[in-house]
Order: C-alpha cells, then structure tokens, then sequence
C-alpha cells in the first residue's frame, strides 16, 4: 500500500490517516463500523492528510498516552459517513459519523521514543 508523507499527494490520492490506539482498533476491527473514543465528546473522527502532518499532531496530543498506536490507512471515496474540512487548509479532514471498515485499506505502525515522543510512522 502506498502511503504519503506530505498531505498534497495524501489528498491528491483520496487517501487520509486516522491515529488509533491499537487495543481500540483491536477492539473494533471486524466489526462494520469504527468510532474513537473521543467520538461522543467530539461529535467526529479526526484524520489527517500526510504522515508527516500526522506525526506533528500526534506529538501536539498523544505524547503522555503510553498506549502503542496504529495509523489507519482511509480510502476517503469509500467512506459512507460525511467527510468535510473545517480548516482552511484542508489538511485535516473530519468523519461526521461512524468509520465504515471497509474504508480501511492498510495499516501503519507507529515507532516513539522512550519519552513517548512520536518518531516515526511506517509500514
């Protein structure tokens, strides 16, 4: 699976990333739909266009959360729920409703340092 680390060739390519805790993709992976645990609180699924926009993000909000994570690879013209940018820069896409799996076309592995700092995202 390709994947894209600048999010022009991410949004070009119709592909987004969703960072995921692995134990909550676990959890929910055979099921039909997928929704994060901040979905309620929320009211959406973040994702973001480019790894290396990811990566930056994920170092913003996810540092002190021990958990290993997985990058989910999104198909954006499979998704069924409503897709829309509420930044001007559309890099960060937002999914108004729950996460059909069939929209997850690959995985990517999530490499941090001992700090907890993201390093990495990778096949």
């Amino acid at each position: 699976m390709t994947y894209y680390r600048e999010s022009a060739g991410s949004q070009d390519a119709g592909i987004t990333y969703h960072l995921v805790p692995e134990s909550v993709w676990d959890a929910q992976r055979s099921n039909d739909c997928y929704t994060p645990e901040a979905y309620e609180k929320d009211g959406f699924i973040h994702c973001t266009n480019g790894i290396d926009q990811l990566v930056q993000v994920a170092n913003l909000f996810y540092v002190s959360d021990p958990r290993t994570f997985r990058v989910l690879i999104l198909d954006v013209a499979t998704i069924r729920s409503g897709l829309r940018y509420d930044d001007d820069k559309q890099l960060f896409p937002h999914i108004y409703g729950p996460l059909n799996t069939d929209a997850v076309v690959g995985e990517l592995s999530v490499t941090r340092a001992d700090d907890g700092a993201f390093v990495s995202i990778d096949e």
